[in-house]
């Protein structure tokens, strides 16, 4: 049987000592730069990303020199370590950030949340219509009764409620339209 290999403790010192050269980046952008680059484009689909990918992963590599030990891993194989994580920290970054697009992809967007402003009008709305109205709006429209119940629950009958709803929409609609009718009180 085979003892479990350990791994070797990193000596800053052994890069330097060891038969395998020292990390060169000048030498290392001129051989490896390009094949960086496809692969960070494809990875992130982003040329000007892509770029400053591999700038970062360069810039790394260069601060991390003394780590580099040629016996454990080739060169190229050093550097695509690094450009995976550089590459993973662009995505995290990207998907935080709020994306912006043009007019055409805002316009089938929903917002998340109403705007407090269309809030207010609607209350407005809502306070000026009679109180018949208003009830049955919020009964029907808010907490999602439906006219049995609250025919059931008043003893009015299904009709008036349906009625008093059409005429209620009606004033609410011509009131948020800014196109109120006279009598909303009606």
């Amino acid at each position: 049987m085979h003892a479990a290999r350990r791994p070797r403790p990193l000596d800053p010192d052994r890069a330097r000592t060891s038969s395998a050269p020292a990390f060169d980046a000048t030498r290392a952008f001129d051989d490896h730069a390009s094949a960086l680059l496809g692969f960070t484009v494809n990875a992130l689909r982003d040329r000007h990303l892509a770029e400053d990918c591999v700038q970062e992963t360069f810039l790394r590599a260069w601060r991390a020199r003394d780590r580099f030990d040629g016996d454990r891993a080739t060169e190229r194989t050093w550097l695509f370590a690094i450009a995976r994580n550089v590459i993973a920290d662009a995505l995290r970054a990207r998907s935080r950030m709020p994306r912006i697009g043009g007019d055409d992809e805002l316009e089938g967007l929903r917002a998340d949340t109403a705007d407090p402003l269309e809030r207010l009008r609607i209350v407005e709305g809502l306070a000026r219509l009679s109180a018949p109205h208003r009830e049955v709006v919020v009964a029907i429209h808010v907490h999602g009764r439906s006219y049995q119940e609250l025919s059931d629950a008043t003893g009015v009958p299904v009709a008036t409620w349906r009625t008093r709803a059409f005429h209620a929409l009606r004033a609410l609609r011509g009131y948020l339209e800014g196109t109120e009718e006279a009598d909303a009180h009606a």
